[in-house]
């Protein structure tokens, strides 16, 4: 029987919502919340983690750019090479709000965490 949701290589997109994240510390800083997906390439474009707030009131979510992430096996969760005063200050949106994810936006959000932009 195939293995659907990991591999050694490969996670299912629904077993990686849910997964902590981590600042080079160690302190848990948020969850993923969701992951985008660039419809012509298949690759995976964003995290959106969620972060703050208390049992789902007031929580926000941040885009992240799939390359600011790393997973640590030891943590069982991805490490961002940031602080949580960074991750507050970048872009982000509350749950109420639908962000408009143009090129304008994600430009935005990769200047941001200074990722390059490879999207067409």
């Amino acid at each position: 029987m195939v293995a659907t949701d990991e591999t050694h290589n490969l996670i299912a997109g629904d077993k990686v919502s849910g997964t902590n994240v981590y600042n080079t510390t160690g302190d848990k800083i948020g969850s993923i919340y969701d992951v985008m997906i660039d419809k012509r390439s298949g690759k995976v474009a964003y995290a959106v983690m969620s972060f703050g707030g208390f049992l789902g009131m007031g929580e926000d979510y941040h885009p992240l750019p799939w390359s600011t992430l790393n997973y640590d096996t030891g943590m069982g969760g991805y490490v961002v090479p940031m602080s949580r005063e960074q991750l507050e200050g970048g872009p982000h949106y509350g749950t109420k709000d639908t962000p408009q994810w143009d090129r304008d936006y994600e430009t935005r959000v990769h200047d941001y965490y200074k990722t390059p932009y490879y999207w067409s």
